[in-house]
C-alpha cells in the first residue's frame, strides 16, 4: 500500500507535466465494489487510468509479468493479480469477483490487449461476467493520447449497471454497451 501511494502521487504528477486532462473522476463510487473498464493502447494505460481516482485500481495483467524477477512482486504490491490470455482462466475470475466482493476497485481492459491502429476493437464478455458475478457497477472510461504520450486525456463515464440474465447474449450485449459509451467519450474528447 505504501508503493501504491508513493506512485500515486509521483505519476498524476508525471502526466500533468505533459498536459494531462481528466474528466468525470466523480463518477468513481467512493466505496464498493467497482470495475472500470478502459480501452487499451499503450503500457502507460493502467498508471495513467488509476492517477486521478482517489480509490486504489488493481489490475488483471497476463501470467507472463508475474513470472519477471521483482517486477512480479512489484505488481502484487500494486494489487494486481494474474490472468492466463487466450483462456477461460475461472481463476482470475473467481479472483476479480472476490476483490470486488471485498469492495474493492477492479480495472480492466476489455479488448483484451493493446489497441496497434488506435481503434477500439471489439470486447469480450469477461467485463460483463464480472458485472453479472459481483453485481458491481461498471464506470466506462476512455482513454485519449497514451499510445504517442501527446494530448493526453481520460474520461470516467457514469456507472453501468448489468441488468438481466447471464446468458451469453446478454453479456455480449452489455459488452457492446459499454464499449459504445467508451467510443462516445472519446470521440467528443478527442474533437475538443
Amino acid at each position: 500500500m505504501i508503493l501504491y501511494r508513493i506512485l500515486h502521487v509521483l505519476f498524476p504528477a508525471f502526466f500533468r507535466l505533459l498536459g494531462a486532462e481528466y474528466y468525470g473522476e466523480e463518477n468513481l463510487p467512493p466505496e464498493g465494489g467497482v470495475i472500470v473498464a478502459a480501452n487499451h493502447m499503450s503500457n502507460w494505460d493502467p498508471p495513467f487510468l488509476a492517477s486521478f481516482l482517489k480509490r486504489p485500481v488493481g489490475y488483471m495483467a497476463k501470467q507472463e509479468l508475474f513470472e519477471i524477477p521483482v517486477f512480479g512482486t512489484v505488481i502484487r504490491w500494486l494489487f494486481a493479480f494474474p490472468v492466463r490470455r487466450g483462456a477461460a482462466d475461472r481463476s482470475a475470475v473467481k479472483a476479480a469477483v472476490k476483490e470486488l466482493r471485498v469492495g474493492r476497485c477492479v480495472g480492466i481492459f476489455p479488448e483484451g490487449t493493446r489497441s496497434k491502429d488506435g481503434e477500439i476493437h471489439r470486447f469480450g464478455a469477461g467485463v460483463a461476467l464480472l458485472a453479472a458475478m459481483s453485481g458491481a457497477p461498471v464506470v466506462p472510461a476512455a482513454i485519449i493520447g497514451t499510445d504517442k504520450m501527446k494530448g493526453l486525456r481520460v474520461i470516467y463515464g457514469e456507472p453501468m449497471r448489468f441488468e438481466g440474465k447471464s446468458d451469453r447474449e446478454a453479456l455480449d450485449a452489455f459488452s457492446e454497451k459499454i464499449r459504445e459509451e467508451i467510443i462516445k467519450m472519446k470521440n467528443f474528447h478527442s474533437k475538443k
